[in-house]
């Protein structure tokens, strides 16, 4: 992987083992210590942050020493590049389980110098309702998985009222949750390998978890997705035709927000599990991954691969810091601008279902337009004007049939009437101000 330019990032889960609570195996650690290495009750119960039974007592020095040499090994004689821990929020928790100010496990691993090239990604939220999305105990290391971009995007999509102002925040980089770490510490996504995919993302109101033997009872109900019109497959070419929409509205967004983006493999080629959002236990067709969907939805793939290259292309779109709105002076342009049907006049009212954003860098000529609709209906755009010697260049319509969905970046097509532009019912738009020539650049 290392060869391919790869790096790998190992997921691990220290919060939990697999013996349950007191009425579960005795396989491991329950053996050698159980009053060690679980948090207990003064009963001797367990405590149980997890969610499957027991929760591990990370902030013991002897688990501590546990975790530190686990880590260590990886790193020195694998050379894993960084490691994401799953329900971390977990490793902040005193013997007890009340939350630490200053959790020594967090403390160590940010500091050891075995790990100092490493990344470390916090899921910052437990089963036991202790959420640290943005408070998590950083020390200057610490990414989180941005739970509320998740969110905030995935109801911004199905076309909720009221989350368009937050919907900016967090496209920006979440400066309110991350302003002294900067944007990196942001991993920003909406689909993972817990919950819907991206195609049952837009193709369930509810999940379907009847294949995993609890009743349906079992993973989150808190999805906030949207089925388009019909609940599961159909034959109904304009609902498949918007579920295909949303799914690049999907991808438009996530790979023009500032942050590090993360894509769940096979959403891409619109993998689905058929409505199933815990299929951990599910060996078979719900969670392997169908290579004939490369070759059957090679439009999406095709979309997803476009818009990768677009974010390389544009270094303001992966600038580390936040921005602040400051004028450009190479181009006369904040570094960030917000618009509406009106250029320069957001509409951040409850009912607003249109935000366009407007982005410049330092040194980069190129000014980065993205328009998100998720209203029903069409608007007409009024474009910000640009500096002399550039025009506006399409880059992305999710409402255009495809190929003219997208194009590769560089040879975006100009547009004809650079004042307008036309955006279709829940669609996205990206537009690029640039010049074919840099000798026409009039730069101020």
């Amino acid at each position: 992987l290392h060869a391919a330019g790869i790096e790998v990032i190992l997921d691990v889960v220290f919060n939990h083992t697999a013996e349950g609570n007191e009425q579960g195996p005795t396989i491991s650690f329950k053996g050698l210590d159980n009053a060690t290495y679980y948090m207990l009750t003064p009963d001797g119960y367990y405590f149980n942050f997890s969610g499957t039974g027991n929760t591990v007592n990370c902030n013991h020095p002897v688990v501590r020493n546990y975790v530190l040499d686990c880590l260590r090994h990886w790193v020195a004689d694998y050379h894993i590049d960084g490691f994401r821990f799953d329900l971390a929020a977990i490793l902040g928790r005193a013997l007890d389980g009340t939350p630490l100010p200053n959790p020594p496990l967090l403390e160590l691993l940010a500091y050891d110098p075995v790990l100092r090239h490493t990344k470390l990604i916090a899921e910052a939220w437990d089963a036991g309702g202790l959420y640290e999305v943005g408070n998590f105990p950083a020390y200057g290391r610490w990414a989180e998985w941005n739970g509320k971009y998740r969110d905030t995007v995935r109801s911004f999509l199905k076309g909720d009222p009221g989350v368009t102002g937050e919907l900016a925040t967090r496209i920006a980089g979440s400066p309110d949750l991350y302003a002294t770490r900067g944007t990196a510490a942001s991993v920003n996504f909406l689909t993972a390998h817990d919950g819907f995919t991206l195609a049952d993302l837009v193709s369930y109101n509810d999940k379907h978890n009847e294949a995993n033997g609890e009743n349906n009872n079992d993973g989150a109900n808190d999805n906030n997705s949207w089925n388009c019109g019909a609940e599961g497959p159909t034959d109904d070419p304009e609902i498949n035709a918007l579920r295909t929409r949303q799914m690049k509205n999907a991808l438009a967004i996530l790979f023009t927000s500032q942050g590090i983006p993360m894509l769940l493999a096979g959403d891409e080629v619109a993998r689905t599990q058929q409505g199933n959002n815990n299929t951990y236990c599910q060996d078979n067709e719900l969670s392997w991954f169908d290579w004939d969907q490369v070759d059957d939805n090679a439009e999406l793939l095709r979309f997803t691969r476009e818009m990768i290259e677009f974010r390389k292309h544009h270094r303001e779109l992966r600038s580390t810091a936040h921005p602040t709105g400051q004028v450009r002076e190479h181009l006369g342009l904040p570094d960030i601008s917000w618009h509406g049907e009106r250029a320069w006049q957001p509409d951040w009212s409850a009912e607003s279902r249109l935000l366009a954003v407007a982005r410049c860098g330092t040194g980069d000529d190129d000014v980065v337009y993205v328009a998100m609709n998720a209203h029903w209906e069409s608007h007409d755009l009024e474009l910000p004007a640009l500096p002399g010697g550039r025009s506006w260049h399409l880059f992305a319509d999710t409402g255009a049939e495809a190929p003219y969905d997208i194009r590769t970046p560089g040879a975006e097509q100009e547009l004809d009437n650079a004042g307008k532009y036309l955006i279709g019912p829940r669609s996205v738009v990206i537009l690029v101000g640039r010049t074919d020539d840099p000798d026409d650049l009039d730069t101020p």
